[in-house]
């Protein structure tokens, strides 16, 4: 062959790298993936695994996960053709990008955010107009409107509670997004459990171009499972579905998430626990000199630190896995860890006072 190898392929590729994790995904203490630190308890565990296992493993599931999606449905209080299930939230990203984007497309995208956001634009050619967060990682409602109106924008994403900054969009600040623009609006609920505003759920039936993109990653402590919900009123959400990939979701999803909202109280309990353990957190890093605490609207938090290329590493080598998010725009300097259980929480702020 002649040709270069990157000659025949997208030329986007030469502008995004693979997804890598700083520092790994395996410590003693890991606290930087925004997990749950509370597991699925083993007694539910058996309950999933002994209904699996009756399932016939030669067969492919169905088409979608159509019981998830009814599952979901009838959690939220919505039609079950409103809702559509993924395998992870991340898939549901490329669905929903493949479905709205193409080349000289316009997506708004608050900086910074998460950085899927950015890549799958990225590799469908779409062009990105990012509008900065303010100093203090708070959004810029004003500036996206703004943004969105003069740059006529197809398509804008917002991650509310935000991962990386914890900062939150208010419920009337992304109705009035939505209802400002002719853009689809897609809005990341990732981490809705934890915030202190209100879902913007119950607007998908009075605001046609708006999409709600959900996980169970976080508060449902099932990132393991890979389990994402987008909601949307059923015209949109039926055409969202068609570049959706067949057969991604496995019954062992589908039993996982039944079963589980089934149990929801475990959740529950997990959420105020790592609410209470977030606020305690954020007092004892207020008391630390040398560390800006930011107050965070999620299962984790963002500090301020004097060189966080060396306190990641003084952290690491004693068994503590953070994240340096310091290439983030507004973020230099600034480490994340997401909360932790009782013991590991105490030995991080221990360790920070000593540094």
């Amino acid at each position: 062959m002649q040709r270069d190898i990157k000659s025949i392929l997208n030329p986007a590729l030469q502008n995004i790298a693979t997804y890598k994790v700083e520092g790994g995904q395996q410590a003693e203490i890991k606290l930087n993936q925004n997990e749950s630190p509370i597991d699925v308890p083993m007694w539910l565990k058996e309950e999933i695994t002994s209904e699996f296992i009756k399932e016939p493993w030669n067969r492919y599931p169905d088409i979608l996960p159509y019981r998830g999606m009814q599952a979901y449905a009838d959690f939220l209080g919505v039609s079950a053709d409103s809702v559509m299930m993924s395998n992870g939230s991340n898939e549901m990203l490329y669905t929903i990008f493949l479905a709205c984007l193409g080349p000289g497309r316009k997506i708004l995208i608050p900086d910074p955010s998460f950085s899927l956001y950015e890549k799958i634009a990225l590799l469908l050619q779409s062009r990105i107009v990012s509008v900065p967060m303010l100093p203090g990682l708070e959004f810029d409602t004003d500036a996206i409107l703004k943004a969105a109106r003069d740059e006529q924008v197809d398509f804008i994403v917002l991650s509310t509670p935000n991962n990386p900054t914890s900062k939150s969009l208010s419920f009337d600040e992304v109705r009035l997004i939505a209802e400002s623009s002719d853009a689809l609006v897609l809005v990341d609920e990732a981490y809705i459990e934890f915030s202190r505003q209100r879902s913007v759920l119950q607007l998908i039936d009075g605001l046609p171009n708006l999409v709600v993109l959900r996980t169970m990653s976080k508060a449902l402590a099932l990132a393991g499972i890979r389990i994402g919900f987008a909601i949307a009123n059923p015209i949109l959400m039926a055409e969202l579905a068609k570049p959706k990939i067949p057969f991604a979701s496995s019954r062992l999803a589908e039993i996982t998430l039944t079963r589980v909202l089934a149990n929801y109280s475990l959740v529950t309990d997990a959420v105020s626990f790592i609410l209470h353990e977030r606020d305690l957190l954020y007092r004892e890093l207020l008391a630390i000199d040398g560390i800006e605490p930011f107050e965070s609207d999620t299962n984790f938090l963002i500090i301020r630190i004097k060189d966080a290329g060396e306190v990641f590493k003084s952290l690491q080598s004693d068994g503590i896995l953070v994240r340096n998010v310091s290439g983030y725009k507004l973020m230099d300097n600034c480490l994340r860890f997401n909360v932790g259980l009782v013991e590991e929480n105490r030995r991080l702020i221990e360790k920070l006072r000593t540094i």
